[in-house]
């Protein structure tokens, strides 16, 4: 636009700019528009917030309608997800006993014939339950070998743990356990525990939460009396998704009594082979300071399992 020449009375010349596009705002140009909208009907938060950003630095002008569109995407958004959180705490609370259990199943065998025909099965469940405010969790495992005819490994594990949610972030517990290794000389050994625990991470990728009370153990050995003990357990739970493909875990827990401790560890690193089945090997470290008569301190054990997620 050209600028107008203006005489004034003193003979003063002035120039002046005249039809300027002045506007309150300016507006945003409707492809930019459309383009945003476009990606606000797909419902895809991240490539919302990839268009957002784009139509931001292409168009400074427009900023303010911009943020209206994404305000009222992620004002949607919310309302969404806190009526699905309502529908899906409404399902748990109707929920029968028998539903919304979930787990994993391991298995893996092995069997050899000639000069030292061998066998072996390592087979192990775990469920669990998560309502509002109590999680239920049951497991058990199989762990049995023979070389020669002679069983070399015989280990049965079964446990039951109740979980009471006082915040996000801490829990209560119980658990009763049921233990049987003839080999390392005892027939069963039976465990109480209560105490307290916590969410130390808790994150998509990455969660670790520990726990800790007294427990009471009752050992029937195979030779000798029975032994009853008041003792002292803390344990561990982590869970690491390293990458989408990749897991690791580790189960911990120590056990200190009058005269003993006890500890086991199991440390998992598990692989993606296909839809919710996994190749798993695990490292098992199992130490017991004051053993049975013939038995051994340390027991370790690596397995490589197939693994069923449900």
């Amino acid at each position: 636009m050209k600028p107008a020449l203006i005489v004034t009375r003193s003979g003063m010349v002035l120039f002046a700019l005249a039809m300027l596009p002045l506007r309150a705002h300016a507006e945003l140009p409707d492809p930019v528009r459309a383009m945003i909208e476009a990606a606000i009907a797909t419902g895809d938060p991240a490539k919302v917030t990839t268009v957002v950003e784009i139509a931001e630095q292409t168009n400074p002008d427009g900023l303010k309608e911009i943020a209206v569109l994404h305000r009222g995407f992620l004002d949607r958004q919310a309302r969404l997800a806190r009526v699905q959180e309502e529908r899906e705490k409404a399902d748990i609370r109707q929920a029968s006993l028998l539903e919304n259990w979930g787990g994993k199943g391991q298995i893996g065998a092995f069997q050899s014939s000639g000069n030292s025909p061998t066998a072996g099965i390592s087979a192990s469940l775990a469920l669990a339950r998560e309502g509002l405010t109590w999680t239920h969790k049951l497991s058990g495992a199989v762990d049995y070998q023979s070389s020669s005819g002679q069983v070399t490994r015989e280990q049965y594990l079964f446990a039951y743990e109740p979980r009471y949610k006082i915040s996000p972030a801490l829990f209560v517990f119980g658990l009763g356990q049921f233990e049987s290794d003839p080999v390392q000389g005892f027939s069963s050994r039976y465990a109480l525990s209560a105490g307290i625990g916590g969410r130390v991470l808790d994150r998509e990728d990455l969660a670790l939460s520990i726990k800790t009370g007294p427990t009471w153990r009752r050992t029937d050995f195979l030779t000798g009396p029975e032994d009853n003990h008041l003792a002292g357990l803390a344990a561990l739970d982590l869970d690491w998704q390293v990458t989408p493909r990749i897991s690791l875990t580790e189960d911990a827990n120590l056990v200190i009594e009058q005269g003993n401790t006890s500890v086991l560890s199991t440390t998992g690193l598990e692989t993606g082979i296909g839809n919710d089945l996994k190749a798993r090997v695990s490292y098992t470290f199992d130490y017991d300071s004051d053993p049975p008569a013939g038995a051994v301190t340390t027991d370790t054990l690596t397995r490589f399992t197939l693994v069923y997620d449900f």
